[in-house]
């Protein structure tokens, strides 16, 4: 498998080659790169064939063969790796190597070309050292051998490093002065800007109407003001889902400036069930609106007064009345819900029929005719009868919601904890009012693999430091796991947990919690990369040790080596060591420190690892000259980007180029040089 689509594996099977390996990729130079001294101005022909030559496609091919055998570009098994540009069609071939070997019939020079006995393909040695290409010039083939192809093209970034600020100027003034470039290129250019750290307000404000992840980056306050008070409804509707925290002047602005309609109650309920707050004359406004529709998305406010909650549960319109009556149920007095038990509309009676069972029986008459017997079971105080009917039901989806109810008796707890079925019991041994010792006795077998879902009533008690000790002294994994998901614990609690025989345990302290010790956060760095509610911990977690992470330099494990780059006491010399370490993690690292010299995170931009270019090309202290030639490639403009070195008046450049069309010299009326 190639891995590169069946259009491209045919042209290698034709071209008689067999693919070999898993196709993954390899630890070489990428093709991009190695195109580059194949196909330079200065480049010199280890041979050049005529094309008038009538043998021209044997004659190709042996010379090819003869120097791929003496450069060693053919491995002892026959292995090799090839890249095809000539005959790939549309792209140009692919971006990553094919591992091959030769079969009894082949042919390079006919196949992987336009035409036959002129190909553009490279093939490299599979440890990288050698590289042989073949290139068709105006009336020649030429072979170009190239030999310590690394060495090679280090010396090319010592050389394009050198860059004096002259040099920069004119370069990003050039930029400024290019045509027009494709719509791919000024796609990528929008796309990428708002990932871009450096961007100003200015850029970021403009980037609304495009940047579809812009506010899931928590942007600056006046950017999500801007959305909020954005002329385009879908820019106005990012911001109500995005997590960035509005305050509850911008939540009234948002759901109040909406025209009406569904589109207003849709802003409302979306801000409801976000636990959002409106001003004071936010509330009094929605509540009072002439439209029904309004009134009854205000009754959906936890916030919302007491006094507006209590009418709307009295409101004309049922629908109203209906929304209101389960979130003014505690406030109202028993005559008035007396009355909505008895209210000539169905839906208002439902509404309040089920906040009457949740302190009184419902007997089996009323169960019987809902349509979700499971969460009834688990909500609703239901009659004796009902229940201990339920607790021997045949279904065990039934029996594990009614184990949640709480408003079981002891009597029936104690039934359910001796449930055949595993999840019955598991459902009642987390019950909130057990003992330590009752819990204890409930036999459960939990799998320390699985996904662990928060309870929430331990995540309710996380502000209770007697609570959280008796969480952490449970025999029960997921009462442990739970406290361990506290903000801020007793010393005595962390000391516990930090020491738990469980991981996951220790990890969800390591994430969670502010108070997590060192010695803990170091220890889980060595196996927990980050999960994507919390991507910067451990190593981001504010306790995590920055001193003596100099002895691990020389560690044999990747992920303790790059730690010596946090240590205070680390030196650019050792970030120019880790940035030609074996291991793609550590290179990783050594691209994001700023103080890589311009020539290594010219040369990283080579490296073989996806992950290492793509961070090299969001170094700051690479050459304008560099950063622009990735800027106009779109293989590595969605990167480039993001550098945060990239000039403000390039992105306005950029963002004109998307939104007003170019000039006839293609830019935008009124850019210019940088100055």
């Amino acid at each position: 498998m190639t891995n590169q689509g069946d259009g491209y594996a045919e042209l290698l099977r034709r071209a008689g080659l067999e693919v070999v390996g898993d196709g993954r990729d390899e630890d070489v130079v990428p093709p991009s790169a190695a195109w580059r001294p194949v196909a330079a101005f200065d480049a010199a022909p280890a041979v050049a064939v005529r094309e008038d030559r009538p043998d021209l496609v044997a004659e190709v091919n042996a010379q090819w063969h003869r120097l791929a055998t003496e450069h060693g570009v053919i491995g002892g098994d026959g292995a090799f790796l090839v890249h095809a540009a000539a005959g790939a069609g549309r792209g140009r071939g692919p971006r990553r190597w094919t591992r091959v070997r030769l079969t009894g019939r082949w042919d390079l020079a006919g196949v992987l070309a336009d035409r036959p006995g002129r190909p553009e393909f490279i093939t490299v040695s599979v440890d990288g050292v050698a590289l042989l290409g073949a290139t068709s010039e105006e009336y020649e083939t030429w072979l170009v051998a190239v030999d310590g192809v690394k060495e090679r093209l280090a010396e090319g970034a010592l050389s394009e490093a050198q860059e004096t600020s002259d040099q920069c100027e004119a370069a990003w003034a050039a930029f400024l002065r290019q045509p027009r470039p494709p719509e791919r290129l000024r796609e990528a250019w929008i796309d990428g800007l708002q990932y871009n750290r450096a961007a100003p307000d200015e850029v970021l404000i403009r980037l609304l109407g495009t940047a579809t992840h812009l506010l899931w980056r928590k942007p600056p306050a006046a950017v999500v003001d801007a959305a909020v008070n954005h002329p385009d409804r879908k820019v106005r509707a990012r911001a109500a889902e995005s997590p960035a925290e509005l305050t509850s002047e911008q939540w009234t602005r948002l759901v109040l400036n909406e025209p009406g309609g569904a589109r207003r109650v849709l802003l409302a309920e979306l801000a409801a069930d976000r636990g959002a707050e409106l001003t004071d004359a936010g509330y009094e406004r929605l509540a009072t609106s002439p439209d029904p529709h309004d009134r009854a998305s205000a009754a959906r406010f936890p916030g919302l007064p007491e006094r507006l909650l209590t009418a709307l549960a009295a409101d004309p319109d049922p629908r109203v009345r209906s929304a209101a009556a389960p979130h003014a149920w505690p406030h109202l007095a028993p005559r008035v819900r007396d009355g909505l038990l008895a209210d000539p509309d169905g839906s208002v009676r439902t509404a309040a029929l089920f906040r009457h069972y949740e302190d009184h029986p419902m007997p089996r008459s009323v169960y019987d005719g809902l349509p979700h017997g499971d969460h009834a079971a688990q909500t609703y105080c239901l009659d004796q009868e009902l229940a201990e009917q339920l607790s021997v039901h045949p279904d065990p989806s039934r029996r594990r919601a009614l184990a949640a109810n709480p408003h079981l008796t002891r009597e029936l707890v104690a039934v359910l904890a001796g449930d055949p079925d595993d999840d019955v019991r598991l459902a009642v041994s987390v019950r909130p009012e057990l003992t330590e010792e009752q819990r204890a006795s409930i036999r459960v077998d939990i799998d320390p693999h699985l996904m662990r879902r928060e309870l929430p009533w331990i995540a309710a008690l996380h502000d209770d430091p007697e609570a959280m000790r008796r969480c952490a002294t449970s025999s029960h994994l997921l009462l442990r796991s739970g406290a361990a998901r506290a903000r801020r614990l007793p010393p005595d609690v962390v000391e516990l947990l930090a020491r738990d025989e469980d991981r996951v345990v220790r990890l969800f302290l390591a994430e969670s919690c502010d108070d997590a010790p060192a010695e803990l956060l170091l220890e889980v760095w060595r196996w927990w990369s980050g999960s994507f509610t919390y991507p910067d911990r451990p190593r981001g977690h504010p306790n995590f040790p920055r001193r003596s992470l100099l002895r691990h330099a020389a560690d044999p494990d990747p992920r303790m080596r790059q730690l010596a780059l946090d240590d205070p006491e680390s030196t650019a010399e050792l970030v120019e060591r880790f940035s030609r370490d074996s291991h793609q993690d550590v290179r990783h690292r050594a691209a994001t420190d700023p103080r890589l010299s311009p020539a290594s995170a010219v040369r990283l931009l080579d490296d073989p690892r996806d992950s290492v270019r793509h961070a090299a090309a969001r170094h700051p202290r690479l050459p304008a000259r560099t950063l622009i030639r990735l800027l106009r490639d779109t293989a590595t403009a969605g990167a480039a980007v993001t550098n945060p070195a990239l000039p403000v008046p390039v992105m306005l450049h950029m963002l004109g180029l998307a939104a007003t069309g170019a000039t006839q010299d293609g830019s935008p009326p009124g850019s210019g040089p940088i100055g």
